[in-house]
């Protein structure tokens, strides 16, 4: 039952984050004296709606968005009568038609930017000193973990001692956690990337490892084991293992903020979620043969795209095990990802429209300084097969995504 609350939860949050989408739009348009003639939430048959001066708002069925419609969007709309022609959209100076097109995305970039103060607040933020990479795992002190378990292969799963592995080496060895290893065999080791790879270079069996404890110095005799690992290309390598790991255990992987230090920390994870969104854009053409592996039989990748569908669902396991920080991560994530998405320079998307705009001033500029006429309007009519060619692909890609999250769904709790 929570698990289906959480996902009506979260996929109400989308259509209000929609809806303020187009209220954006609608209030911008207001301001700058274009008119407004409707506004509604959701799609297909009319609920109800009732008017305010010249503007028409009201429920649709199908709550699956909404819209906003400002009279004279593009010089071709022929649906807009003789009296309100001054007030069509297109007639508006480029800077005013820029700041309403791009006025849906602003919203969504707003309801992040607060989703994070507010998780910056109650839940925490990551922490910008916690290792990500590979590089900042090495640079590490060699401040060790050890484990009670090595899996002697990667197909065993669950590593448990005698049945699908082997006691961890190092903890047989009576090293501790907090341990800082300074030499292997005879290799001194400074830092964590060292001692990786110190390890790997011995041959398994006993090897004497030197260490500090509370600022004493100590030598114990290490029985390394030959187990699998993966390998940067992805092929599969044995080598030497000890059952040791980074102690990340003083790094705290989320740090909650005041009021005040909270805005600088949402500006940084501001600024990190921009690059990561883009690189995630970036990145789907080449995630789409994975997507259909899924589909059609395959493991599903969880770095694959997702749809409102996924979405939904992500919410309602959130929900379900009461991890309301990740329900709000990812509310934020999809605040930005349609925002960034929306401003991209394709029809029908806003930034497609702001493209044009610009591209309209720019020419305009360029043929008054060549003293050559002013070509006029972009003819959308002539744009309309890219137009159709955006909206079937993107079609497409949403049929692939709800499909995929329908029948092969990514799951966080397992």
């Amino acid at each position: 039952m929570l698990f289906w609350l959480g996902a009506a939860a979260f996929a109400l949050t989308i259509l209000i984050s929609v809806s303020l989408h187009e209220l954006g739009h609608m209030i911008t348009g207001k301001r700058f004296g274009m008119k407004v003639t409707q506004y509604f939430v959701g799609f297909g048959p009319t609920i109800f709606s009732f008017r305010r001066g010249e503007t028409e708002y009201g429920l649709k069925a199908i709550p699956l968005g909404g819209f906003c419609k400002i009279v004279g969007m593009t010089p071709q709309d022929d649906d807009v009568a003789p009296e309100d022609q001054p007030r069509a959209m297109w007639r508006f100076p480029v800077w005013k038609r820029t700041i309403v097109m791009s006025a849906g995305s602003i919203t969504h970039f707003a309801l992040a930017i607060g989703g994070i103060y507010v998780m910056a607040l109650v839940f925490g933020l990551p922490n910008p000193a916690y290792p990500t990479t590979d590089p900042e795992l090495r640079a590490l002190p060699a401040k060790i973990r050890v484990s009670e378990c090595v899996s002697l292969t990667l197909a065993e799963g669950d590593c448990k001692p005698g049945v699908s592995g082997v006691p961890g080496p190092a903890q047989s060895a009576r090293l501790q956690q907090g341990d800082v290893i300074t030499k292997v065999g005879t290799t001194p080791v400074a830092n964590y990337g060292q001692l990786v790879d110190a390890i790997r270079a011995q041959q398994a069996g006993p090897v004497d490892f030197g260490y500090e404890r509370g600022g004493q110095a100590g030598t114990t005799t290490v029985t390394l084991v030959q187990a699998e690992r993966p390998a940067d290309d992805g092929s599969v390598v044995k080598t030497a293992m000890a059952g040791v790991g980074a102690d990340l255990s003083d790094t705290p992987v989320y740090v909650k903020y005041g009021p005040v230090a909270a805005f600088s920390a949402t500006g940084d994870q501001t600024v990190a979620m921009f690059k990561a969104t883009g690189e995630a854009i970036k990145k789907v053409p080449q995630k789409l043969p994975a997507l259909w592996h899924s589909i059609t039989g395959g493991e599903r990748d969880p770095n694959t795209p997702i749809s409102v569908v996924g979405a939904s669902r992500l919410g309602g396991e959130a929900v379900e095990h009461g991890a309301w920080d990740l329900f709000w991560q990812i509310f934020i994530g999809l605040n930005v990802f349609i925002g960034v998405f929306n401003l991209l320079p394709l029809l029908p998307l806003d930034g497609g429209h702001i493209a044009i705009a610009w591209y309209e001033r720019v020419r305009s500029w360029l043929y008054q300084r060549l003293r050559k006429p002013d070509p006029g309007r972009v003819d959308y009519y002539k744009l309309m097969p890219l137009t159709y060619a955006v909206i079937l692909i993107g079609g497409a890609f949403t049929l692939l995504t709800v499909t995929a999250d329908i029948i092969n769904p990514i799951t966080i709790f397992k």
